[in-house]
């Protein structure tokens, strides 16, 4: 099966400074630029190299990453979705972000895309797409999250009705902390292993899905950047965050892969929040905002369909 990998690369670079340039327009801050290139003589074998984007202590983002990545190596670390692939040189590109802003009624958003090649002598490479984006709101807004997935959706709908409540659904399956019983945010979509429609069908997806992050993102900033909150918000900001914590270190298959494969460990974790709290067995007041997070939004809920 014929793929172009210098194509998807430049899709991605491209992607890469789309966002940024616009994340800069929102916050007034310049991203820094982290280029980094792996050494000729690494020793866990990777070659390769990416640029990582940061900004902290923004107007808008208190921190928040956009990295590209493009690395290879002589052997694939053993997944659980592609086991008999464990052992092959691969090759992997993709962009990832995450941006936590300041304001607690802001979410944090998530957003990656990514494509992968196994390859061994004698036999035929095996490439495929994974990504996706969810929203990790703090205040819970019915507005906002459903304007979310409706956008989530229509990067889906040109490739066939069936997509968005598959991915939909294994995002919600995806982004859930099993250790705590509950799901790290209000979903998105998410998907992985996609190459069956081909590589320019895959591609197409991918873009698409890479290309409506800002739409689904932005409108949801404006409108709430300039709300006032004190301490008490910024207090449970900091709790819900360790949350966020806890699934990227224990559960995230990207956080997982990077470290298993030797990956660069500054820009694996620029997805960390920079102020996070941890209680014991805390519970919130009940009638209150708080409360409401958790028993209106932190559930699955067809957020497209409902009245």
């Amino acid at each position: 099966m014929k793929f172009e990998s210098a194509e998807v690369k430049t899709y991605l670079v491209s992607l890469q400074q789309r966002i940024v340039a616009e994340l800069e327009r929102l916050d007034g801050m310049r991203f820094s630029s982290d280029a980094w290139q792996r050494d000729k003589d690494d020793p866990a074998g990777l070659g390769g190299g990416g640029d990582t984007r940061i900004i902290e202590e923004g107007a808008l983002f208190e921190r928040g990453g956009v990295a590209f990545s493009h690395v290879s190596g002589a052997r694939l670390p053993a997944s659980a979705a592609r086991p008999e692939l464990a052992g092959r040189g691969f090759e992997a590109m993709g962009v990832s972000l995450v941006l936590h802003p300041r304001n607690p009624y802001c979410p944090t958003a998530h957003m990656n895309v990514r494509f992968l090649v196994a390859m061994q002598e004698g036999k035929e490479p095996i490439f495929w797409f994974g990504g996706g984006m969810d929203l990790t709101p703090y205040y819970g807004f019915e507005k906002d999250c459903r304007h979310f997935h409706q956008t989530c959706r229509a990067a889906l709908a040109p490739f066939g009705p069936e997509y968005h409540a598959r991915y939909k659904r294994w995002c919600d399956e995806y982004f859930f902390l099993k250790h705590r019983g509950e799901p790290r945010g209000i979903g998105g979509i998410f998907y992985d292993d996609l190459h069956e429609p081909g590589f320019a069908a895959s591609f197409a997806l991918t873009r698409s899905v890479g290309d409506h992050f800002l739409p689904a993102y932005v409108p949801i900033l404006e409108r709430r950047r300039g709300l006032a909150f004190g301490a008490r918000e910024r207090d449970f900001q900091a709790y819900r965050r360790g949350r966020y914590v806890e699934f990227n270190l224990v559960w995230d298959r990207g956080t997982l892969f990077g470290l298993q494969s030797g990956g660069r460990t500054e820009s694996i974790l620029m997805s960390m929040p920079p102020t996070v709290k941890w209680r014991y067995d805390w519970k919130p007041p009940a009638g209150s905002e708080e409360e409401s997070l958790y028993g209106d939004f932190l559930r699955p809920r067809d957020w497209v369909n409902e009245a």
